[in-house]
């Protein structure tokens, strides 16, 4: 196995090619596991899968449970894992920063920290404070013996707030205060995305699977896209495969949903060399 030193070493290179990769989201072992097998290069956590797979809603997972399901997927495969960890799991900047130095230690070499507040009626820190917890995430990082990679995220989009300059001061103020890659989820349009990669100077993040946003790899790198993720999409695909194969029988007594499945022998062959769990 690498180590963690080579993990985050390799996961910073990816964000320095002069084209954007792809960082899927796994909820489990056995999905971090086929996206290996499949070919990519690193792997991101997503909060919503995983709570979704412990069955409560996202938001609903406190930051010990998070962290130990973000240490499996750490080890469970020889890829570089981020991780997302929601606004830090912490009213205080020192449960922010507690918070990243536990990710660290769990395996992880990257992880996000939103400027959301989780509260539904006032959503979204106000600026001055969201900048301090990024710095306290950044703080507790930069004195690890390997590069870890910060992602501050600019979450106005998933909340309704598309005033696009807010959002584009908010992602300047968080390189400053030594993000090293920016996020602003829920931006759909070209001229959306464009426009926040010439306004910073660090590599963006952008989400896709959400419906109706269809931009190809090659059409988001000669954006000056870096990294793409799929937030939940994929588990979200994932189930919506399952809720349709459950109605298909409750409501039509039919099963042709297998028909669509995956085939036990090669499920089994791409997981076959790994590790039993204990």
């Amino acid at each position: 196995m690498k180590t963690q030193a080579e993990k985050a070493l390799a996961f910073r290179a990816l964000h320095k090619r002069d084209r954007a990769f792809v960082i899927p989201n796994p909820w489990d072992i056995g999905t971090a596991r086929l996206l290996a097998g499949l070919g990519y290069e690193a792997l991101a956590s997503t909060s919503a899968g995983y709570a979704f797979s412990v069955g409560v809603p996202d938001y609903c997972v406190d930051r010990d449970r998070m962290l130990a399901h973000l240490s499996e997927l750490a080890q469970a495969t020889d890829l570089p894992v981020s991780a997302d960890l929601e606004n830090g799991y912490g009213e205080t900047l020192e449960a922010v920063g507690q918070t990243y130095r536990l990710a660290a230690a769990a395996g992880l070499v990257g992880a996000s920290i939103e400027d959301t507040t989780s509260q539904l009626e006032d959503p979204i820190y106000d600026l001055a404070q969201a900048v301090e917890r990024v710095t306290a995430a950044v703080e507790a990082v930069r004195d690890l013996p390997f590069p870890f990679t910060l992602t501050a995220r600019a979450e106005n989009h998933l909340h309704g707030r598309t005033d696009l300059n807010d959002t584009i001061r908010r992602l300047q103020a968080y390189q400053e205060a030594g993000a090293d890659v920016l996020y602003a989820p829920g931006l759909r349009t070209r001229a959306e995305i464009t426009t926040v990669v010439s306004a910073v100077d660090r590599p963006v993040n952008v989400l896709m699977g959400s419906p109706g946003v269809r931009f190809s790899v090659a059409e988001l790198s000669t954006m000056g896209v870096k990294r793409i993720s799929v937030g939940s999409s994929f588990s979200r695909a994932a189930l919506g495969a399952f809720l349709r194969a459950s109605q298909e029988i409750l409501e039509h007594g039919t099963f042709t949903f297998g028909d669509d499945a995956a085939s036990y022998h090669d499920i089994t062959e791409m997981l076959r060399g790994h590790t039993p769990l204990s």
